[in-house]
């Protein structure tokens, strides 16, 4: 195996005898046709010619983190089986399958997943790989073919639109796995019918420019629910995928569970079981809520659409109360931005998170070439507060009131102090889920602020929205000694939660269209460019530029083409939130950062409407 494969990065080699050797699943070694190429990922070799045919070794993560919840999850369903918790279904006409779980991978592009799935999940009965695209199809079926009879035994190859196949296919698939190019939101409604019940449903979103707020009509449109441009934007991302996949099963007397659900790179990936149980459809909108953000400060209030209350010993379904805020800001007196309604209710299934990591330690990096960076993935995501949807983020409540930043272990413990549970997030090294009021959380600032002396309070105007938070005394002593509870890890824990990219890796220029490297990405590859994520805490990094979903320091985030100033295939630890060090932000300079998502607003600038100057977030 190359270097770039035992760095956990698919490798490209010319096409020879060596890579020959390699795909040798029987007994007669593949021929390579001229002109082709051979890459190989996991236990899986494919063809690759050009840019015929899309392929991004960027989603390696996305697809090691699949094989692996498809381990779990089918091992879950035995167990089910045998307890009687879901009934068992025929297979499908044809010979291929024997009644074991059926997958559909909907739009297979080169048919790498599918073969990877062959070959690595056993468990597995049929695979049916699809594709509208007859270049894909051709590619699928010489791929198929290429990784030997085995694989061929295993996998049907389907040229079709995804749509149609899920729809003739009722409740036929165990799992279904969409992972478009863009937004999967035409894919949802057939997909949510096709899974059988207590199925698997994989869904990864690559709009993340829509779903982070940046062209928010584009995604009213595509998922019927509007974003909010903020620092939390990238749950967000999450929890409108989740409740456009709730609606959609709403309507045929289903519902979701959610399994996992992360924001990793420039996309975000989504592990659902899907169940048809009329009555649960009727809690359906008490895990829906709408958005209330405050267009002068970092605070946001939840109000639900719909609530469950007891009545009589029984459940009884009524509307949300409302309003959930005052007519104004009460901490800026600005107005508000309104989004969603988004997913409220849990987005994790912490028993599934500990079977995966369970899973992932097993198979180490020999298994799962991005086992390091899916773990660190996997303790964040185990370690949130579940029922605190979306977070604040520090360095964004401190760049609000123009002062030096407490160490985020500081500022968690102070909430732990006041009587308030507090977490990190997956999505943000800097993130703070909170069950604390907004009213608590500026209190908090406002000792903080009081701490630093006079000079924190100089040189402001009074009409600003920093003047006006600052002007109120606060409520509550705020203690910022540090606690455990308030430690993200344990000083012994040296498990990276936020992993370097290696070089160039982001999104793909569709099939067909030449991949040109950007001079930006060759600036940032030596080092440069500050704008892509080294706008962090401490200056090292911590925070995401426009261009960087990524999670470098020193200048180098990855997104978007995918540039870091990391060596290809090297994997660092960024800065944790624990680590993260004081930044003072100058007046004159302050803005909220362009974090994927977040958008700049001028110091003291009374505006009750976003920004329309906003940034693209991917």
């Amino acid at each position: 195996m190359s270097e770039a494969a035992d760095k956990g990065v698919p490798s490209e080699a010319v096409a020879g005898p060596d890579a020959a050797n390699m795909a040798a699943s029987s007994s007669s070694e593949p021929k390579i046709p001229e002109g082709y190429t051979t890459l190989k990922e996991g236990k899986a070799i494919i063809l690759k010619k050009g840019n015929e045919v899309f392929y991004n070794e960027a989603q390696v993560t996305n697809r090691d983190l699949s094989i692996a919840a498809l381990h779990v999850y089918l091992s879950r369903r035995e167990k089910e089986l045998e307890s009687g918790a879901i009934k068992k279904k025929a297979g499908p006409k044809g010979g291929k399958g024997n009644g074991r779980p059926r997958l559909l991978e909907g739009l297979a592009a080169t048919g790498l997943r599918s073969i990877r799935y062959a070959l690595e999940v056993p468990e597995l009965g049929r695979i049916d790989a699809n594709d509208m695209d007859a270049n894909a199809v051709a590619s699928i079926r010489r791929n198929v073919e290429f990784n030997g009879p085995e694989v061929a035994a295993k996998i049907q190859v389907l040229h079709s639109d995804a749509r149609l196949t899920m729809l003739q296919t009722p409740k036929g698939y165990d799992v279904v796995d969409l992972d478009p190019y863009g937004t999967p939101a035409g894919l949802l409604d057939s997909a949510i019918q096709a899974v059988s019940d207590g199925g698997l449903l994989m869904v990864t979103a690559t709009d993340m420019a829509n779903l982070c707020g940046n062209n928010p009509t584009a995604c009213w449109a595509n998922y019927g629910i509007y974003p909010v441009h903020r620092p939390y934007c990238h749950e967000m991302a999450l929890r409108i995928v989740l409740a456009c996949l709730e609606t959609h099963a709403a309507r045929y007397k289903r519902h979701i569970v959610p399994l996992l659900s992360l924001s990793v790179d420039f996309y975000v990936r989504i592990f659902v079981r899907v169940y048809t149980a009329p009555n649960e459809v009727k809690e359906s909108p008490s895990r829906l809520a709408y958005l209330w953000q405050s267009s002068g400060c970092d605070s946001f209030w939840l109000q639900p659409v719909g609530q469950k209350r007891q009545h009589n010993g029984q459940g009884k379904f009524m509307p949300g109360s409302g309003p959930a805020v005052e007519p104004r800001c009460p901490d800026t007196g600005s107005g508000y931005i309104m989004g969603g309604p988004i997913w409220s209710a849990p987005i994790h299934d912490v028993d599934f998170i500990q079977e995966l990591l369970t899973e992932i330690e097993a198979g180490g990096t020999q298994k799962y070439a991005q086992a390091v960076k899916i773990r660190g993935y996997l303790l964040s995501a185990s370690q949130e507060l579940p029922d605190a949807p979306l977070y604040y983020n520090l360095h964004d409540i401190n760049k609000t009131v123009r002062c030096t930043a407490p160490k985020a272990d500081q500022f968690r413990s102070a909430i732990v102090h006041a009587g308030y549970r507090v977490s990190g997030s997956h999505a943000c090294p800097l993130a703070l889920k909170t069950d604390a009021p907004p009213s608590v959380v500026w209190d908090i600032v406002r000792c903080w602020v009081k701490r630093q002396g006079a000079s924190a309070l100089a040189v402001r105007d009074p009409e600003s929205y920093s003047a006006k938070l600052l002007a109120k005394e606060p409520t509550i002593e705020a203690n910022f000694m540090v606690v455990a509870q308030a430690m993200v890890r344990k000083k012994d824990d040296k498990t990276p939660r936020f992993v370097h990219n290696p070089a160039y890796w982001g999104p793909k220029a569709r099939h067909g269209r030449p991949d040109q490297t950007r001079p930006q990405e060759q600036q940032r590859q030596q080092g440069g460019g500050d704008a892509a994520g080294g706008n962090g805490a401490g200056g090292k990094g911590a925070g995401r530029g426009n261009k960087g979903r990524g999670r470098g320091g020193h200048g180098g985030g990855s997104g978007d083409g995918g540039a870091s100033a990391v060596p290809k295939g090297e994997e660092a630890p960024l800065m944790e939130m624990a680590e993260a060090e004081a930044v003072v932000v100058k007046e004159t300079e302050h803005e909220q950062p362009a974090e994927n998502g977040g958008q700049k607003r001028p110091a003291g600038e009374n505006v009750d409407e976003p920004d329309a100057k906003q940034q693209k977030a991917e």
